[in-house]
């Protein structure tokens, strides 16, 4: 009994039924055309194997092989670890949604999903600058480098960055999660992200979208600062130098470094630190899918396929199980 006159009823049970808590989300991607839809998941999964094997054979690459056993390859390591599990995160759900009727993700899925996606791709732009910070220890200062750069030092680094994501993203999982959703539930998206989801709530985001801002904003602006510092030193540390082909080649591998960092924290400030006002779904997914699709795949060509010591590393098994077979015959 609701104690209302009956000309009010309908428009009591309209509101009841438009408030009621979503339980799930339904997520609505690129498009509905099943011959798009089989060509996005085709590419997408073609995507994510390469990135599983070229991101997990670094890992064990790293782990096996005793010459590569220094504070460069720990950090690429661990990043090409967090790679996997970050695109793993998106990937396979998104897989699914592209040919499966039902697109739905249970809420408790959707917040495990962000939590995960913010907690890798928080721990990324730390291991992204301690790694700069690494190479500007091994080219400023190669003679001191075992001891600048010891367990002592990038054990830490490495520990740091995976808490320092951890705490970012239970900051704004607990966030969002706590605001009501009770109209829409489709989030126009890949995968459960902040903005898509402040976007539909019903509750008042303004502190979340600070809370989003600021966090997201000062982790940028340090860990680019502290990228584009060591770079700074390297640079001139590479202008001092004597040969014109070290040079060259100092340049070459470098600048990629810095062109993958760029894109890396180019699409993140883009899609974070700006106003919510701005925000466009279609554009978005794109700018998404990028840093957490695209960029894992790119990461081990970056940072390994182009080095000397990773390529004699892939070599070296090959090479001795060659001379074991010839021996045997």
């Amino acid at each position: 009994n609701t104690g209302l006159p009956p000309k009010q009823l309908p428009i009591y049970k309209f509101l009841l039924n438009n408030f009621t808590e979503v339980t799930m989300f339904i997520l609505v991607s690129f498009t509905e055309e099943f011959d798009v839809q089989v060509f996005l998941f085709l590419l997408f999964l073609a995507i994510y194997l390469f990135t599983l094997i070229g991101n997990l054979g670094l890992v064990v690459l790293v782990i096996g092989d005793f010459w590569l056993h220094n504070p460069m390859y720990y950090f690429i390591g661990v990043l090409s670890f967090s790679d996997a599990c970050y695109s793993t995160v998106v990937t396979p759900k998104t897989l699914v949604h592209f040919l499966a009727k039902n697109k739905s993700i249970l809420f408790l899925g959707c917040a495990t999903q962000m939590f995960l996606a913010c907690t890798f791709g928080t721990t990324e732009c730390f291991l992204l600058a301690a790694m700069a910070y690494d190479r500007y220890v091994a080219i400023y200062n190669p003679l001191l480098y075992s001891v600048n750069m010891s367990p002592g030092v990038y054990v830490p680094l490495i520990t740091a960055s995976y808490i320092a994501g951890i705490l970012h993203a239970t900051i704004h999982t607990v966030a969002t999660f706590s605001l009501s959703f009770c109209g829409s539930n489709e989030i126009r998206h890949v995968f459960c992200n902040m903005p898509p989801l402040l976007a539909i709530s019903c509750s008042d985001t303004h502190v979340n979208q600070l809370l989003l801002f600021y966090f997201v904003g000062s982790i940028e602006i340090v860990t680019i600062l502290i990228v584009l510092i060591s770079y700074g030193f390297i640079l001139l540390a590479i202008l001092k130098m004597h040969s014109a082909e070290g040079r060259r080649k100092v340049f070459s591998t470098y600048g990629a470094h810095l062109t993958g960092v760029t894109i890396y924290h180019g699409t993140i400030f883009f899609m974070y630190v700006r106003p919510s006002s701005s925000y466009t779904s279609d554009h978005d997914m794109i700018v998404s899918i990028f840093y957490t699709i695209v960029i894992p795949t790119l990461n081990p060509i970056i940072y390994s396929l182009r080095n000397k010591d990773v390529k004699e590393a892939i070599k070296r098994p090959l090479v001795r199980n060659w001379f074991i077979h010839k021996l045997q015959f």
